[in-house]
């Protein structure tokens, strides 16, 4: 089973960067995709890329095999109930607002849909995404056929629900942590003498390649670490001086506060 036409609610950051991965990747035919807004500026650059844009999200969704809400999570309610005349049981339906729970979906649009909740990241316009699934009960025999399409988008995995959380802070919100480490990185760079660009463009680049030791090796952060942290060298000094300052902590307090976020709402 291959999804054929996929109905995107709403051209924020994240439905933008979706039909944009999509177009990339070349799963997905351009006219196969839709997306929707209330505001028709916002809409002008996709109809330029071949994409069907619509205003009225009902429009989008009559046609479509998967319909994926891009919405912000106080918005689900409205959007869904806006749509539901047109959500018949064959579609799927894929949520990636973050605290909404497969059971909230369902008391909206009936226990016997085939709903998702997907958490993908913006780097998925760069079918870079880490994008984690989890699916109602209906969702066996189709949970082949969004995983394949996400796959074209980055890296998948799928989890139960109760670590979607989790999955958002690790995954979605991650994409910020890293590079507010790069953003930091670079003005000690500044600071050290480097013009502005060329310590992001170092500072990138360094941060691809220690990613990609792990990605490729599957060994431990540490294990790559002991690699360059010689006796008395300057590497093991600046580790230090941050676990000092509490890097490692901060770190994971942020993770956790940022998690309790979603907890609480």
């Amino acid at each position: 089973m291959k999804v054929g036409k996929v109905a995107i609610i709403g051209a924020g950051n994240m439905g933008g960067a979706i039909v944009n991965g999509l177009l990339k990747s070349g799963y997905i035919e351009a006219s196969s995709i839709s997306i929707t807004d209330p505001r028709e500026s916002v809409l002008e650059g996709f109809i330029a890329k071949g994409v069907n844009t619509y205003v009225e999200n009902i429009e989008a969704v009559k046609e479509a095999d998967m319909v994926v809400l891009a919405v912000k999570p106080y918005h689900v309610e409205k959007v869904i109930n806006g749509i539901k005349p047109a959500l018949t049981l064959d579609k799927l339906l894929v949520s990636i607002a973050a605290g909404v729970s497969l059971a909230d979906l369902e008391e909206l649009v009936g226990k016997d849909s085939q709903i998702f909740r997907v958490m993908p990241n913006t780097a998925i316009s760069l079918q870079e995404s880490m994008t984690c699934i989890s699916g109602n009960g209906n969702t066996k025999e189709s949970l082949g056929a969004v995983k394949e399409l996400f796959d074209q988008l980055g890296q998948t995995v799928v989890i139960t629900e109760e670590l979607m959380a989790a999955a958002t802070v690790l995954a979605s919100c991650g994409t910020a942590f890293a590079l507010r480490y790069v953003r930091a990185a670079m003005q000690g760079g500044v600071e050290m003498g480097f013009g502005a660009e060329m310590a992001q463009f170092i500072t990138a680049q360094t941060v691809k390649g220690a990613v990609q030791l792990i990605m490729n090796t599957g060994h431990h952060p540490e294990r790559e670490i002991d690699k360059v942290t010689t006796p008395r060298g300057v590497t093991i000094t600046g580790i230090n001086e941050m676990e000092h300052k509490g890097f490692s902590s901060s770190v994971i307090q942020g993770l956790i506060a940022s998690f309790n976020k979603i907890d609480r709402g």
